[in-house]
């Protein structure tokens, strides 16, 4: 015989006079097999999902998900700005109900069946268009103006169902709910625009019904309409004298809404009804404006077939045209400028939407803008498109507008430089950083300076170690001993940012990198003082950063480990110097660089101070030119450290 249970949310229950738990005498299986049976038993509420049955679902679930839905987006059409929030599903409640279950006789559970509530039989009469039974109970005196907990009354069940016959009888007994709204403030008439119900919506109409109540995000059912894109909806709303104007909580027009999925339609009726054509929502946004953003390329000829302004502009000063040119909708761009639309017009940082253009690699806008926009503007915003098509690798674009003259060596505003943590200027700049080879090579043949930013493109193309650029920048008259003004050090930063790659560093030398400065200490052979460990909250601020010297960085974690191969590649580079104590101290803790040690010491052999004069004597500009000048192979050699003894 099964025992019958019944569960609650406590994890115990007292029985009799002891603690008795439902699931202690369950094995593992049990729990799982009951775990996964009631998964399977979740009410439909639960889980958002409608029940699976033949009969018509609850009319009221089933209209918050009509009426609540988000808008469906036409082909090419971009969201919504306004910010409405689709209908999420129901999320489970906080304390879900009781269930029943019964024990059987091999001890598995299963939940009790619970009995279906009763249906309305008004809701069952309005669904079925049953006018008599409906008539029936007004003249019985059946109250049917009273609210549900949702705030439904019969009229809204009667709207959802599109019975019009009923929605007259229902008028006709109590005139005075015509405009009772639900909890959601929808209105019957606001119920019927959202589903497209026109009878329904008549009979609302002639029996007063106020067309512009709205909802909670303050849409009235104009809007509504157009957003379902219902034409005739518009019309008939329209005839009742609509609000064409009204704005819903994000200032959005029924034209916006019209516009942005670009039916012809509903535009003129809403224009010739009195529709502002320039109304902004709260961020200035016209119709206009959204059609160009969104691509609406009817919707834009149109509007401005109707008078609008071809120059319009949003709260933060971008115009239509800009907006067009950000999205690519290049059709439009090209009509906005037949129709005189000014190129020139910056938003709020300054750009034109050449520079957009420019930065999305758009060749087709980029050659229709170039000729109505002004150099001087470009000038004046302090960043050329130049930097952007570098910045995002558009090779093409690049050499597009250096052919249409813009300066390779234009630099960013002190303002705009000041954007980024490295300060940085030039176009050249973007090219290195991003290790684009080709356009690097573009710029330095075209005349770009390697030379004028804070830190060297040079000491960002060793830090990524391409050999090419590193090569291609030294050959354009790249500083090699280039140094970083805001960290100051006693030997040039190229030698820094190479000593992780002995290879690099001996590139670096090979160009004429100034070996000796790394050997000139302001400590000799004293004891250096410890190195203090940095605070930022702690650290007071200086006017003048303290120079950091070889030693100091040779010390560091992750270098010092390499101190020996390191100096070892400098002192081929060097003649006659002398190391300081703190040096000494990481040779002599690594008994194979003891040879480095004796290396170093003078003097130097007589072979290896003439190199080192001759290359001197070279110069670096030469160096970098060694393998063509007319010296014998032999020499070309020596000075290339390729044979060091061969003149010994």
């Amino acid at each position: 015989m099964a025992t019958r249970v019944t569960t609650t949310r406590d994890s115990g229950r007292t029985f009799g006079q002891e603690e008795y738990s439902l699931y202690s005498s369950l094995s593992e299986d049990e729990l799982i097999q009951m775990a996964v049976e009631q998964s399977l038993t979740v009410s439909p509420s639960s889980s958002g999902q409608p029940p699976s049955s033949t009969v018509q679902t609850h009319p009221r679930a089933r209209a918050q998900a009509q009426v609540n839905r988000p808008a469906v987006q036409t082909s090419g059409a971009q969201p919504c700005p306004k910010n409405r929030s689709p209908l999420t599903s129901a999320a489970p409640t906080a304390n879900p109900p009781r269930t029943a279950y019964y024990r059987r006789y091999d001890g598995r559970l299963f939940p009790v069946s619970k009995p279906a509530a009763e249906p309305d039989p008004v809701t069952i009469a309005i669904s079925n268009g049953d006018e008599e039974a409906l008539k029936k109970m007004i003249q019985m005196g059946k109250k049917l103006s009273v609210p549900n907990p949702d705030g439904w009354i019969p009229l809204h069940e009667a709207v959802f169902y599109n019975k019009p016959g009923c929605v007259k009888l229902l008028l006709s007994a109590y005139p005075g709910t015509v405009d009772c709204r639900t909890l959601a403030e929808e209105t019957a008439l606001y119920l019927a625009t959202a589903r497209g119900y026109l009878e329904c919506m008549l009979c609302l109409l002639e029996a007063g019904a106020e067309c512009d109540i709205t909802n909670k995000t303050k849409e009235t059912a104009l809007y509504k309409a157009c957003e379902n894109k219902n034409a005739e909806v518009v019309k008939l709303l329209v005839k009742f004298n609509a609000d064409v104007n009204h704005r819903c909580n994000r200032g959005w027009t029924a034209l916006h809404e019209a516009v942005v999925r670009n039916d012809l339609d509903i535009i003129e009726a809403l224009i010739t009804a009195g529709a502002k054509i320039e109304a902004t929502n709260a961020y200035g946004v016209t119709p206009l404006f959204v059609a160009a953003q969104s691509g609406q390329m009817e919707a834009v000829r149109f509007l401005i077939k109707c008078g609008a302004n071809v120059n319009t502009q949003a709260s933060d000063n971008a115009s239509a045209l800009y907006e067009a040119s950000k999205n690519e909708h290049t059709d439009i761009v090209e009509f906005l400028l037949s129709q005189n639309a000014d190129a020139n017009k910056g938003n709020k940082d300054g750009w034109l939407p050449l520079h957009i253009a420019a930065a999305k690699g758009n060749m087709d806008l980029v050659q229709m803008l170039l000729p109505v926009t002004s150099k001087v503007r470009v000038r004046r915003c302090g960043i050329s498109p130049l930097h952007l098509a570098a910045q995002h690798n558009h090779v093409d674009v690049m050499v597009e507008l250096m052919e249409a003259g813009y300066n390779i060596n234009a630099l960013l505003s002190p303002e705009r430089s000041r954007l980024f943590e490295d300060k940085r200027t030039s176009v050249l700049y973007f090219a290195v950083y991003n290790n684009n080879i080709e356009a690097t090579e573009i710029l330095l043949k075209a005349g770009a300076n390697p030379n004028v930013d804070l830190i060297n493109p040079l000491l960002i193309a060793i830090r990524h170690g391409s050999i090419r650029i590193i090569q291609k920048l030294m050959d354009y008259g790249a500083n090699i001993n280039a140094y970083i003004p805001t960290h100051p050090t006693s030997f040039p930063a190229t030698i820094m940012f190479s000593m992780k790659y002995l290879s690099l560093l001996k590139l670096v030398m090979d160009y004429g990198g100034d070996g000796e400065s790394c050997f000139k200490c302001e400590y000799g052979n004293r004891q250096h003082p410890e190195q203090e460990q940095r605070r930022p909250d702690r650290e007071p601020e200086r006017k003048h950063p303290k120079v950091v010297q070889f030693c100091e960085i040779i010390s560091t974690d992750g270098i010092y480990r390499w101190a020996g191969p390191i100096i070892d590649v400098i002192l081929d580079y060097v003649g006659n110097v002398t190391l300081c104590s703190k040096l000494k101290e990481h040779l002599d803790s690594y008994e194979d660089w003891s040879t480095i040690k004796a290396k170093s010491e003078p003097p130097r052999p007589l072979v290896h101070l003439c190199r080192i004069k001759i290359r001197k004597l070279l110069g670096r500009e030469r160096l970098k030119l060694i393998e063509v000048l007319p010296l014998p192979g032999r020499l070309r050699n020596y000075l290339e450290y390729n044979c060091t003894n061969e003149f010994a």
